[in-house]
């Protein structure tokens, strides 16, 4: 590392000029300011402080023992900063470790083994806009702490149970006429969501037309709230009209009911149903370059947590009130009173996630525990993880709620079926169509053959779509516009992707070569710096991304890099170099970032196409 090589050089040249010690890492040495003479700069006003000297006398007497050691060949003080320019041999050597090392970025092994839970969608509709980023942030964090030395495992949990999809299931049932995907041609997931829209759609029509009756004139009659009109107060009753009066919710509660009592028949129908969605699921996730090391299901988790909850009140974490339902009062944590068993012994979502978390410790031994849930969520993490620290879980202090904001589009854009959601599907399919325009009006896969073109240009859209979700910190609220994402000069994927294809053009124009003296390469051009500090930095931003848990680190890092290769072929000639040392330079130093770019694209998921 040039920086850490510098500042370990500073430090022992502070140390031999004035009776003080300064620890390097705590030097401040930055890459030099582009309107300045330099490669590195010190910043020099800590040190004189210390010492009580003028800035500029301190800059000048470590610049000049700088140049004892021929790591510098000049400098320049400029008020309180020491602007270094390196011998070239510095930069030279930081190229040959980059390209003799293959792992380079990569961390040594950790020995501890991280958990990331996402996506975990539900069987009644398909994989959604919220599920991407979600999904996208899930996998990529996954890969970098695996790059970075961990053992990692994926895992999900989908929900298949309850009265959501006991209403796809009635629908099909009443309405299908034994219709299935296969059948039909439509996709596992979107038919079970068809039917859940279905529906809602009948029972909004059953809920009009209860409206008129005498039942209905008599609860706006009896309401509370006296200031509610009609409209308002209907609006509102809605859940309550299901549950009370309603012929489809008698019937979907019925259902729920046989499955909780195992009844074959309607066991044999939920598990079909939930088939056609797994189905579905997997083929989103295949697409999507996603995928689990292991999947539990609500189906069965949703009985954990009761003996935990038996063990709390034996430890006095919990305790009972009179109607016999658990709480635990969390006050102390600056947090209320939370219930994790009702009254009627049922589990609530907190009890099936204690539990869930103790049987994967006991499966997996994990250190770690990521959970990548929506914002929405944030309470109900907190009050999970202070119960789990609370039963002095071994992993307590290793749990993590990756909380992410909302995906937004542009008004109008790609509304699905129902008004409401967009489906992972359909915005896939979305911005394959665009990137199919933007390549027939290009005219530069014209050479291939079609199903080579739908290679490439599937790689361009998943990568337009996965850099524009991952560059943007988890934390922040994001629009998702398709037409800038596949923007060839924005801050996108295929800006990042063209400027691989750029340099494989290159090396594939060089023909046979030589690696031979390209250490001997004298002269480098600023642009040449500028690739090689950017490179080696790459170890540093992967840590810092994977112990952050945050992708959009690695994919603004991608972006500068391409950035700055782009910069470097338009300004310093390459297979048109002056000599042959200089072309070989260029070369190395071409694959170097090619090797560096795939690399980081790789932690987001993204395939580098050929062409473009």
């Amino acid at each position: 590392m040039i920086k850490e090589l510098l500042q370990n050089q500073l430090a022992q040249a502070i140390e031999e000029l004035y009776p003080v010690e300064w620890p390097a890492s705590e030097l401040l040495v930055v890459p030099t300011k582009k309107d300045f003479k330099g490669d590195y700069t010190l910043t020099v006003f800590p040190v004189a402080g210390k010492l009580r000297k003028n800035p500029m006398t301190v800059a000048q007497e470590i610049g000049n023992k700088m140049l004892e050691n021929r790591l510098i060949t000049s400098f320049e003080v400029v008020q309180g900063f020491l602007n270094m320019t390196l011998d070239d041999a510095i930069w030279t050597r930081t190229l040959q470790h980059i390209q003799g090392d293959p792992k380079f970025g990569h961390g040594k092994p950790k020995n501890q083994t991280v958990l990331v839970e996402f996506s975990s969608p539900n069987t009644n509709k398909p994989l959604h806009l919220g599920h991407i980023r979600n999904m996208l942030l899930g996998s990529s964090t996954a890969r970098m702490l695996e790059i970075s030395g961990y053992e990692v495992r994926r895992v999900q949990v989908i929900n298949d149970r309850g009265i959501a999809i006991c209403k796809s299931i009635l629908a099909w049932s009443k309405w299908a006429g034994g219709a299935t995907p296969s059948t039909t041609g439509i996709k596992g997931d979107h038919f079970v969501g068809d039917y859940y829209v279905l529906f809602e759609k009948e029972f909004a029509k059953e809920y009009l037309a209860w409206q008129s009756t005498p039942e209905a004139h008599q609860e706006f009659e009896n309401r509370k709230d006296k200031e509610l009109d009609e409209p308002a107060f209907f609006r509102e009753f809605k859940n309550q009209y299901f549950n009370a009066y309603s012929l489809l919710g008698r019937e979907a509660r019925e259902m729920l009911l046989l499955w909780e009592n195992h009844d074959p028949a309607t066991l044999e129908l939920w598990s079909r149903m939930n088939q056609w969605v797994y189905d579905g699921f997997n083929a989103t996730y295949d697409r999507m370059g996603v995928r689990f090391d292991h999947t539990d299901f609500e189906s069965t988790t949703y009985l954990l947590g009761k003996e935990a909850v038996r063990k709390g009140l034996e430890m006095g974490i919990f305790y009972s009130k009179p109607d016999q339902s658990v709480w635990i009062d969390l006050s102390d944590a600056g947090m209320d009173q939370k219930v994790v068993l009702r009254s009627d012994g049922t589990s609530v979502y907190i009890t099936q996630d204690l539990g869930t978390a103790q049987m994967r410790y006991e499966k997996f031994k994990m250190n770690k525990l990521i959970y990548v849930v929506a914002d929405e969520q944030d309470y109900h993490f907190k009050v999970l993880f202070e119960i789990l620290k609370r039963f002095k879980e071994p992993y307590a202090d290793g749990l993590y709620h990756l909380s992410y904001g909302m995906v937004e589009l542009p008004e109008g854009k790609m509304k699905s079926r129902e008004g409401t959601v967009v489906d992972a599907d359909d915005l896939v399919a979305e911005i394959i169509r665009e990137a199919e325009k933007t390549a027939e009006e290009r005219g530069d896969l014209g050479d291939f053959d079609r199903a080579k073109q739908e290679e490439i240009i599937g790689k361009i859209a998943l990568g337009a779509i996965k850099f524009f979700m991952l560059k943007v910190h988890p934390k922040k609220r994001m629009l998702f516009d398709p037409k800038e994402s596949l923007d060839l000069q924005g801050q996108t994927g295929p800006y990042v992707q063209n400027a691989y294809v750029r340099i494989q053009s290159v090396l594939r124009k060089s023909g046979e070569r030589s690696e031979a003296g390209y250490q001997d390469y004298k002269g480098l051009a600023e642009e040449e710096k500028e690739l090689i500090s950017l490179m080696e930095t790459y170890p540093q931003t992967v840590a810092k991304a994977a112990e952050a848990y945050d992708p959009s680190e690695v994919a603004n890092f991608s972006y500068n890099l391409a950035k700055a290769y782009h910069r470097f072929y338009h300004e310093v000639p390459i297979l048109r170099a002056d000599d042959p040392v200089a072309l070989q330079f260029r070369l190395v130093l071409s694959d170097c970032v090619g090797r560096v770019l795939e690399d980081s694209f790789n932690l987001l998921g993204i395939d580098m196409p050929e062409r473009m």
